[in-house]
């Protein structure tokens, strides 16, 4: 059981990828963090003697601070945040027990960089239905919480990623694309190290449904039909990936929690 004011890596995995995960403020050192330069999933970076200046930023949210091994910086940071109103906590071992835990880390030099916001910024296709919905799901829900997204005609993704600094991903010739038969959710969980057991299982369901090929999952006919029809339901590309999220959130815990679990009626038969 993790001490108060403290939650074990295993428990906070469970939180990461969920509508509930808590924001997690990496303070380790510069020195700490070039010697590894990796990140939780979806974790951000903060500079522990800033911590007075950037704590109000967070002032009713929940929060997880790590450091190097979980001792005085994030213990420290976590503090300052609860006197800024922020529910706060740190992570049980820092990032030495995270990592011990053989839990997953992501490349920070995979990361597109921020901007003066502290947002990554995407750009894609206009008119997204599978794969340009479910990347934004893994972004927002395992790499940048605050993540935007551009959708713009096909024509116009390369002059828009030049012009306003945005990363082009799922359309033809760029790094966070198709690769073989594979589709671009499916690069970016290898690129990010993402490959959990039920983020494999889950990119099974996206390509299969996202590559017309069925047979691969006898879930993705349901993923297709939820796509198709929420396409139909919303002309605004922003509320398609408003409405896409939460089947995605339901996808994700089924592929974690429920792949066992079946549904049938009549719960009993009656006796004879």
């Amino acid at each position: 059981m993790s001490a108060p004011n403290m939650i074990s890596p295993e428990k906070l995995m469970r939180l990461i990828g969920t509508p509930a995960a808590p924001a997690i403020i990496d303070v380790r050192t510069p020195e700490d963090f070039d010697a590894a330069p990796l990140l939780l999933p979806g974790s951000i970076r903060r500079p522990h003697r800033d911590v007075a200046d950037w704590a109000e930023g967070f002032a009713g949210s929940s929060v997880v601070t790590l450091c190097h091994r979980g001792a005085k910086l994030s213990h420290g940071a976590s503090a300052w945040l609860r006197h800024a109103g922020a529910d706060a906590i740190s992570l049980e071992g820092g990032f030495e027990g995270w990592k011990q835990a053989g839990l997953p880390l992501v490349p920070a030099a995979k990361l597109p960089p921020r901007d003066a916001q502290g947002r990554t910024l995407w750009v894609t296709r206009a008119r997204p239905k599978i794969d340009r919905i479910a990347c934004p799901w893994l972004i927002r829900r395992f790499i940048d919480r605050s993540a935007v997204f551009l959708f713009v005609a096909a024509a116009e993704v390369e002059g828009v990623a030049s012009r306003f600094g945005a990363t082009p991903f799922d359309i033809e010739n760029t790094f966070w694309s198709h690769r073989g038969e594979h589709c671009t959710f499916d690069t970016m969980i290898a690129e990010w190290n993402l490959g959990t057991e039920p983020l494999q299982r889950l990119a099974t369901i996206v390509r299969a449904a996202d590559t017309a090929r069925l047979d691969l999952s006898p879930e993705a006919p349901g993923l297709l039909a939820a796509s198709l029809g929420l396409s139909r339901i919303h002309s605004d590309d922003l509320e398609q990936l408003a409405a896409g999220i939460p089947l995605y959130d339901a996808f994700y815990r089924w592929c974690r929690d429920a792949t066992e679990e079946t549904h049938n009626w009549p719960t009993s038969k009656a006796k004879m």
